[in-house]
C-alpha cells in the first residue's frame, strides 16, 4: 500500500531539514539504491528494522526494492506536504507581519490625531474661561449701570 508508515516516533535528529532536501530527487535516490543492490546487496544502513521490518530479511531483493520504493514514495509525499504547510505558514506569517505594520501605522496616526485634539481641547477651554471672565465683567457692568439708572 502507498500508506506505509513507521509507528515509532523519530527524534528531530532523524528528520532532514528543508535545506537538506532542496536537491532531493526521488528518481535519483531510487537509482542509487538500485545501484548499491546490484553491486553487492543492501547497504548496511538498510538492514535496520526502522527501514525494513524484521520480515525484510526473508524478502527477496525485488520485494525489498518495491518496499523501499513504496516507503520512499510515501516519505516524498509527506515531505511535499510538510513543504506545502511551511509555505502556507510563511505566507500567513508575512500576512500577519504586514497587518501588524499597518496596525502600528494606524496607531501612530491615531496618537497624532489624539494629541492634536487634546491641544485643541485645551485651547477651547482657555477661550471658554476667558469668555466666562468677560461675561462676568460685563454682567457686573450691567448691574452697575442698572443701579445708576434707578
Amino acid at each position: 500500500s502507498s500508506k506505509i508508515r513507521n509507528p515509532e516516533v523519530q527524534s528531530a535528529d532523524d528528520v532532514a531539514g528543508l535545506e537538506d532536501c532542496i536537491d532531493f530527487s526521488l528518481a535519483k535516490t531510487i537509482r542509487k539504491i538500485e545501484e548499491k543492490l546490484e553491486k553487492g546487496g543492501l547497504p548496511d544502513c538498510l538492514d535496520n528494522d526502522d527501514i525494513i521490518p524484521s520480515i525484510g530479511n526473508e524478502m527477496g531483493a525485488e520485494a525489498q526494492i518495491r518496499f523501499l520504493k513504496a516507503k520512499l514514495y510515501v516519505m516524498q509525499e509527506e515531505l511535499d506536504s510538510i513543504v506545502c504547510e511551511c509555505r502556507k505558514k510563511d505566507d500567513e506569517n508575512q500576512n500577519l507581519k504586514s497587518r501588524f505594520k499597518d496596525m502600528e501605522e494606524e496607531n501612530t496616526r491615531l496618537q497624532r490625531t489624539t494629541s492634536m485634539q487634546r491641544s485643541q481641547i485645551e485651547k477651547y477651554k482657555m477661550l471658554s474661561q476667558e469668555a466666562n471672565k468677560k461675561s462676568e465683567v460685563l454682567q457686573q457692568e450691567v448691574i452697575a449701570l442698572e443701579k445708576v439708572l434707578q
